[in-house]
């Protein structure tokens, strides 16, 4: 993922990456973000994120207008190891998307 911290390998030996890694959490930066696209003309959305599993609580912040409108009927169905699906009203519209952050 673009934007996200560097996690070095736990076998590293190079202590300047793991300052990095430090450096990037304290500045905002997170690898439990992203951005997702509700489908089309379907009532559910399924999102592949590697940092949900179940238990994590997943946030959805509009990121355009329709997704704005759309908020209210749009929620969290579940959250499984590596996923979580999205459940909305069907529509047309092509630029309902959203950020999400999944926590947990």
């Amino acid at each position: 993922m673009s934007g996200g911290v560097f996690l070095p390998s736990t076998q590293e030996r190079d202590l300047a990456k793991y300052a990095l890694a430090l450096q990037q959490i304290a500045s905002g930066r997170s690898n439990a973000t992203g951005s997702v696209t509700l489908t089309a003309s379907a009532t559910s959305t399924i999102v592949t994120a590697d940092n949900c599993a179940p238990g994590s609580a997943v946030f959805l912040f509009p990121k355009t207008a329709n997704a704005a409108a759309a908020l209210s009927g749009t929620y969290i169905s579940s959250v499984g190891k590596q996923t979580f699906t999205i459940t909305h009203a069907s529509a047309a519209s092509v630029d309902r998307s959203f950020f999400y952050v999944c926590l947990g």
